[in-house]
């Protein structure tokens, strides 16, 4: 209606102004959206990163790929001022997450695996109450439609599917045009088909100039939507650069394995 056409009206006019304030500051000169060297991270005596670095380019799409438990989430939460680190240098969009968590709160947006809310919240009252922790949130609207919520709307949180769950905290983490949004096991509760769609308005995030991290422990994921990719095991970074690079280092031979319920003779196979 007029009163949501005028809502938008007013948050484009603000993003305007923020993105030229931006500009001012230099902020948009900044090659690095996540700069990490040497970072580490202990509970105790037990090391859960050693020496890890990397850096994330602004307006790329990065992936940050591992088996479960390899840390992933750990970096995440240190990148977002979530967890705090025991060593090295962390900036993200130019700040310490550390010392200016509530700065950079504003900037960001985050989806964590296996996030919840109260079971009997609406999809619309969610939107309403993350809209109201910024001071420019965007309308629920687009969000609801670009992320296929618009019939769920007055829909309770219990009521709804796991992909639908999934499609709402990412609309929730989008709520405050974020100029970084960490999005962690996206696809993980997704059929096929919600997958692929998921990946095109992922895609959609970042041609909107939003810088997404992408946390996944799917190698397809990351080389479908990856402009680069950091492969993590067991706190080290083990690997670093294009899907394509990585698949030159790691060889370029296929194989293929089958079964038959016959018994197989070699010379069935065409060179």
């Amino acid at each position: 209606g007029r009163t949501e056409q005028r809502r938008l009206s007013d948050w484009e006019q603000n993003d305007q102004c923020r993105t030229a304030s931006r500009t001012c500051r230099g902020e948009e000169k900044m090659v690095h959206a996540i700069k990490i060297e040497g970072m580490t991270k202990r509970y105790g005596n037990v090391v859960a990163f050693d020496d890890v670095s990397f850096s994330v380019g602004r307006g790329e799409i990065f992936g940050i790929v591992g088996p479960n438990g390899a840390g992933k989430s750990t970096v995440v939460g240190i990148a977002a001022g979530l967890r705090n680190r025991s060593g090295g240098s962390v900036q993200v969009l130019g700040l310490d997450p550390q010392r200016a968590g509530r700065r950079l709160r504003e900037r960001i947006g985050i989806q964590l695996d296996e996030a919840e809310l109260q079971d009997r919240l609406r999809v619309d009252e969610a939107l309403a109450l993350y809209a109201a922790l910024y001071a420019n949130p965007r309308p629920a609207e687009p969000l609801l439609e670009q992320w296929g919520l618009t019939d769920k709307r007055r829909s309770e949180f219990r009521q709804l599917s796991g992909g639908q769950k999934q499609r709402l905290f990412i609309a929730l983490a989008l709520i405050n045009n974020p100029e970084l949004v960490f999005l962690d096991e996206l696809t993980s509760s997704l059929d096929p088909q919600a997958r692929r769609l998921s990946w095109g308005l992922v895609r959609q995030v970042r041609d909107a100039g939003t810088t997404v991290v992408l946390v996944t422990h799917s190698m397809e994921e990351a080389e479908r939507l990856c402009d680069r990719v950091a492969v993590i095991d067991r706190g080290r970074l083990v690997a670093f650069g294009s899907p394509d690079e990585l698949t030159r280092i790691g060889g370029t031979g296929q194989r293929v394995r089958f079964s038959t319920n016959a018994r197989f003779r070699r010379e069935m196979l065409i060179d």
